[in-house]
């Protein structure tokens, strides 16, 4: 598509409100699995889910709100994990100042980690040995770290979940070592480099 097209286009935002375009994937080995496709509501239907990979595919804030979906009050209720994440993207916006989707995929790259640990059976003793961590492994990890924080956080206090998701998106943003997703990724790649 020729560039005269691709600015005839109309510029798709995500909830009406933020544009992807400006917005890249700095970590080489996350490029090919951070989709930023333009979509207005994140709701696919699960058309991913029979073909292998195909989630790589699916925009990165759908992934986000079907995290949020593990259990507890959002279990199992996309539409109102999208409506926690479409609120934890406002207060981001308003928070920082700039466009909540730049500060979530740098969210992703801090807390994705590099490295992890194996069993290995060898005569009958098990030990662990490190091994490199696949990108889309990777990416699923800091999904699940960065939901399971805000998770934890919002449980027994007065703040909303989707203030919880905000705050711990935009600690990894800032590769805060308050944030559990920050913390969860150092923890594996310390007993990586101890069992090298």
């Amino acid at each position: 598509m020729s560039r005269e097209a691709k600015k005839a286009l109309p510029d798709i935002k995500l909830f009406e409100r933020w544009s992807a375009q400006g917005v890249e994937v700095g970590d080489l080995g996350l490029q090919r699995y951070v989709s930023l496709k333009a979509i207005v509501t994140p709701h696919t239907g699960g058309r991913h889910e029979h073909k292998r990979f195909m989630k790589s595919s699916l925009n990165i804030v759908e992934r986000v709100a079907n995290n949020m979906m593990r259990h507890g009050k959002a279990g199992g209720k996309k539409a109102k994990a999208i409506g926690i994440v479409r609120n934890a993207l406002d207060i981001i916006s308003l928070k920082t100042g700039k466009n909540p989707l730049e500060v979530l995929v740098k969210a992703i790259e801090n807390s994705s980690p590099c490295e992890g640990t194996t069993r290995v059976s060898y005569g009958g003793i098990v030990y662990h040995q490190a091994v490199d961590i696949a990108p889309q492994r990777r990416l699923d990890l800091a999904l699940r770290f960065i939901t399971d924080g805000a998770r934890q956080k919002a449980f027994s206090n007065p703040k909303t979940v989707d203030e919880c998701l905000a705050d711990e998106i935009i600690a990894a943003g800032q590769r805060d070592g308050k944030s559990f997703a920050i913390q969860k990724r150092d923890e594996m790649e310390r007993v990586a480099l101890s069992s090298r």
